[in-house]
C-alpha cells in the first residue's frame, strides 16, 4: 500500500507529468482538488474511486482534517491511492502536512512533484521569474494572508526589499493592500507588477502596470482568483516576449464532437493551436458482436473508417487471428487516418485516395483495381455508395457492419459551454445528428460550424444548419486547415475593419 502525493501542474493538460499520467492509470483510489487540469481524471481506471476534497471561494468543501483522514483510511485498507493536487503538492499545497500525518500513521508514500503555478503562469504570460540583467533572484510567498495584520507571518517590510522578483501565490483578493505594503516597505511605486489569471489555461489573462497601479486595473479588468502576482522589473518584459496570446486559436473556444476514444488527438492539436476546448462526445462507438473471422478468399477488403479497423482487428483476435488473416487480399482505406490505424497495427494499405477521403473518392481510386470478391468492413449506419459501385462492376460485395456509433449523452456543463462555442467541428454525419438533437437549439447564432467534408456537410444541411466552413481535405489535418484559414480570414477582416 502506498499513498502518491502528486502535483498535477498548474492546468495545461500538457504540463501533467509522465509520473502523474501513469500513477492516475494505476490508482484505486484518486483524492482530488478543484484546480486540477481539464481532463486529468480521463486516464483513471473504470472502477478508480474518485473523491472531490475541493476547496472554492477561499472556503473549504472539505476540512484538511478530513482530508487526512481520507487518506489514512484508503491507505491502511491496502489500496493505492494517488492524493492529486493542483501544482506542485510541497508549494503553497499543504502536502507537507498530508505527508507528517501519513508518516506518523506508518503509511508509505511517495511525493511526485508538479509544475508550479508560480513558475509556469509567468513563463505563459512572456514573463521570466528572473534575468540575468533585471533579476537574480525570486521569493515565492504566499497572498493568502493580510498583510495588515499585526502578527502577519510574513515580514512585508524585508520582502520589499527583498532584491529579486516576488512572486506571490493567492493575493488576488488582498492586491491592492499587498502593493500598499510593498511600496511602504521601499518598493517602487512605479516597479511594473503583473496579474496573471488561470495561467496556463486557454483563457488565460493578464494585467501588467506600474505597482501603485495594479490593484486598481485588475479591479477594473475582473481578474479574479485563481491569479499569481508578480512584482519586480521582469514584468517589463511581457511585451516583448508574450506568446501565448499569439498562437492562431487564442482566445477561441472550440467544441469536438467525435467519441471520446477518437477525440482526445483533436483536443489536443487545438489546444496547442490555442484553443479552449469543449469536449462534447456525441456519440459512443459500440463494437457489434459477431462470429470469429475468416477474410480467406476476399481479394479486397475495404475499411472505412479507424473505427473499422480497430473492430476488425478486434474480431480476428477474438479467434486467435492477426493482421496474417489479410495476407492474400488487397487492403483499401477510405483515408490517411485509416491507413495510420492499419499501419499502427503491422498493415499497409494498398489503395488510398490521394484527394476526396470518403467513398465516392475510394470508388475512383478502385476504378482500376481488378476484383471479384470483396468485403467492406464498416459501421452500421454507413451509407452504401462503396459496396453499391463495386457490385456494379460484377463483384461479389459482402458487407460486413463491425461497430455502430449511440448517442452519448451530454452534460448540462457541457451544454451551457457549447452555447457559448466560437466553432464547433463535426468529424461525421452521426456527430452531426447527435449533437443537433442534443444541443441544437443552444447553439447560438455566432457559432461557426465546421464540417469534415461534403457528406458531413449534407447531413447538417438536412438538419436545417448549413456548414460555415467546409475542410478541402476530408481528414482531421484538413478540417485543422479549414478552420484555421477561417479564424484568419475573420481576424484580418476585423483588422482591415479597425483600420
Amino acid at each position: 500500500m502506498t499513498v502518491y502525493l502528486v502535483g498535477a501542474g498548474p492546468g495545461d493538460p500538457g504540463l501533467l507529468t509522465a509520473r502523474a499520467l501513469e500513477l492516475i492509470a494505476r490508482a484505486e483510489v484518486i483524492v482530488h482538488d478543484r484546480l486540477i487540469p481539464p481532463g486529468a481524471l480521463d486516464g483513471a481506471r473504470p472502477d478508480a474511486e474518485l473523491i472531490y476534497v475541493g476547496k472554492e471561494g477561499g472556503g473549504e468543501s472539505v476540512a484538511q482534517a478530513e482530508i487526512e483522514a481520507l487518506l489514512l483510511e484508503h491507505g491502511l485498507s491496502g489500496r493505492e491511492v494517488v492524493r492529486l493536487k493542483g501544482g506542485d503538492p510541497f508549494v503553497f499545497g499543504r502536502g507537507g502536512e498530508e505527508a507528517e500525518a501519513l508518516r506518523e500513521a506508518g503509511i508509505p508514500f511517495e511525493v511526485v512533484p508538479g509544475v508550479s503555478a508560480g513558475v509556469a503562469a509567468p513563463a505563459y504570460a512572456g514573463i521570466p521569474v528572473t534575468h540575468r540583467e533585471l533579476s537574480s533572484a525570486v521569493a515565492f510567498v504566499t497572498g493568502h494572508e493580510d498583510p495588515a495584520k499585526e502578527d502577519s507571518a510574513l515580514d512585508w517590510e524585508a520582502l520589499a526589499r527583498f532584491p529579486g522578483t516576488l512572486v506571490v501565490y493567492m493575493g488576488v483578493r488582498r492586491l491592492e493592500a499587498i502593493a500598499a505594503a510593498l511600496i511602504a516597505g521601499g518598493r517602487s511605486p512605479e516597479q511594473p507588477a503583473a496579474l496573471v489569471q488561470r495561467g496556463t489555461l486557454a483563457d488565460q489573462r493578464v494585467v501588467v502596470a506600474p505597482l501603485r497601479e495594479i490593484a486598481a486595473l485588475a479591479h477594473d479588468q475582473g481578474i479574479g482568483a485563481p491569479a499569481v502576482a508578480l512584482f519586480g522589473e521582469v514584468a517589463s518584459l511581457r511585451e516583448g516576449l508574450a506568446w501565448f496570446e499569439e498562437r492562431p486559436l487564442a482566445g477561441l473556444s472550440v467544441a469536438v464532437t467525435r467519441a471520446r476514444a477518437q477525440a482526445s488527438g483533436l483536443a489536443a492539436r487545438l489546444r496547442e493551436l490555442g484553443a479552449s476546448v469543449i469536449e462534447a462526445p456525441a456519440i459512443r462507438v459500440r463494437a457489434l458482436p459477431g462470429p470469429p473471422l475468416d477474410l480467406d478468399g476476399y481479394d479486397l477488403v475495404c475499411l472505412t473508417s479507424p473505427n473499422g479497423v480497430d473492430a476488425l482487428f478486434e474480431r480476428l483476435a477474438a479467434g486467435g487471428r492477426d493482421a496474417r488473416a489479410l495476407a492474400g487480399a488487397r487492403v483499401a482505406a477510405i483515408g490517411p487516418g485509416t491507413a495510420a490505424a492499419l499501419r499502427r497495427r503491422g498493415v499497409i494499405a494498398d489503395v488510398v485516395p490521394a484527394e476526396r477521403f470518403v467513398a465516392e473518392g475510394l470508388v475512383e481510386a478502385l476504378a482500376d483495381v481488378p476484383v471479384r470478391r470483396a468485403l467492406v468492413a464498416r459501421a452500421a449506419q454507413a451509407r452504401d455508395t462503396l459496396p453499391e459501385a463495386l457490385r456494379a462492376r460484377g463483384a461479389h460485395v459482402e458487407v460486413l457492419a463491425l461497430y455502430e456509433t449511440v448517442v452519448e449523452p451530454l452534460s448540462a456543463q457541457t451544454l451551457r459551454a457549447l452555447a457559448g462555442a466560437d466553432y464547433v467541428t463535426f468529424t461525421s454525419s452521426s456527430t452531426v445528428r447527435n449533437l443537433l438533437g442534443a444541443a441544437g437549439g443552444r447553439l447560438g447564432d455566432r457559432t461557426r460550424l465546421v464540417s469534415i467534408g461534403p457528406v458531413t456537410s449534407q447531413t447538417l444541411r438536412e438538419h436545417g444548419r448549413e456548414p460555415h466552413v467546409e475542410a478541402t481535405r476530408h481528414d482531421i489535418d484538413g478540417l485543422l486547415e479549414a478552420l484555421l484559414a477561417d479564424v484568419a480570414g475573420r481576424r484580418g477582416e476585423a483588422g482591415a475593419a479597425r483600420r
